[in-house]
């Protein structure tokens, strides 16, 4: 079923590229789920491919990113991209807070907003004990979509009522759209292509350490509830796997994928064929993640849909007036 959808997702893609396959996939996951229902047959599998694929296609995506390129960009843009998403990932949970929106919630919403959309979202969802929470994992991937999507047509109009040059209008995009597909999208339309994608994939750089940082909080937070000698309770979590990892496993082999990129070891045929084949593995991962959500909740998620506007505002800003000031 996973092979299924992925291949229609695909297909999907060509026609619509502001859309990625694993967009496309998750939402086909929840429309399948929501209308006809998943069969008990076919949880293994989509348990399967949510998680252990999932793991794989993160480990992979590190392949992607060409650090020399990323590092070539200057401090100036890498210290615009660093700030907007470093201050939108923290902003955003502290605005959730105040607005009543569940902390996991929270969470995904700052990480797909400010990182790299549903490939944030996943390894997050992954690495913070949130595999259960199906309604955060929604929230957060149709904000995601929603202001994504919408940001496609503003964000080059924007630009032209700005006066931005193409050098701003790059790095603006790549510093402030949320997923890969919508920054190529708005790139290819505006003749910036090159730019806005080198731009955005110093941002999926962060993943590796947001996500860890979140982890070891998150680890912390788990060792202080069960109090400072709570050796025996450390025990019984190892045993049952509870007890987060200081950096899950696969954030670290996404680490060894950036770093073995960077040697230049890797052949050029490989590195031509991995976004293909991540695309496809993130849409498996993605369908499977989807067919857990009930569209009914997200519908009626009114402050998790503000809560992404007011960081896709804050991420846009922030980025924006890096440009102005340092581009």
């Amino acid at each position: 079923m996973a092979i299924v959808a992925t291949a229609l997702s695909v297909i999907v893609n060509r026609y619509v590229p502001a859309l990625s396959p694993a967009v496309i996939a998750v939402l086909a996951g929840a429309v399948m789920a929501n209308l006809t229902g998943i069969g008990t047959r076919l949880r293994p599998g989509l348990a399967f491919v949510s998680r252990r694929v999932l793991r794989v296609a993160i480990a992979l995506l590190g392949l992607q990113i060409a650090l020399p390129d990323v590092l070539g960009l200057g401090w100036r843009t890498l210290a615009i991209v660093t700030v907007a998403t470093g201050l939108t990932f923290v902003t955003t949970q502290l605005i959730g807070r105040a607005l009543g929106v569940s902390p996991g919630t929270s969470l995904l919403i700052a990480t797909g907003v400010s990182i790299c959309g549903a490939a944030a979202i996943a390894a997050m969802r992954e690495s913070a004990g949130l595999a259960d929470d199906d309604e955060a994992a929604a929230s957060a991937l149709g904000v995601v979509v929603l202001y994504g999507t919408a940001a496609i047509p503003v964000v080059p109009l924007l630009g032209s009522l700005l006066g931005l040059s193409a050098a701003q209008l790059g790095v603006w995009t790549g510093a402030a759209v949320h997923e890969v597909a919508q920054v190529a999208a708005i790139g290819a339309a505006s003749g910036v292509l090159a730019a806005a994608v080198t731009v955005k994939l110093g941002r999926v750089v962060l993943l590796a350490p947001i996500v860890a940082l979140t982890s070891y909080r998150r680890r912390g937070t788990h060792d202080r509830q069960h109090g400072a000698n709570g050796r025996q309770h450390r025990t019984h979590d190892r045993q049952r796997g509870a007890r987060p990892p200081i950096v899950p496993l696969f954030v670290a082999a996404f680490l060894a994928m950036v770093l073995l990129r960077g040697t230049g070891l890797v052949p050029q045929a490989v590195t031509a064929a991995v976004p293909a084949l991540t695309n496809v593995l993130m849409a498996a991962a993605l369908f499977g993640l989807g067919t857990g959500i009930d569209l009914r909740k997200l519908a009626r998620g009114g402050r998790a849909a503000l809560l992404g506007g007011i960081a896709t505002a804050i991420i846009a800003a922030t980025s924006l007036a890096g440009v102005a000031v340092l581009v």
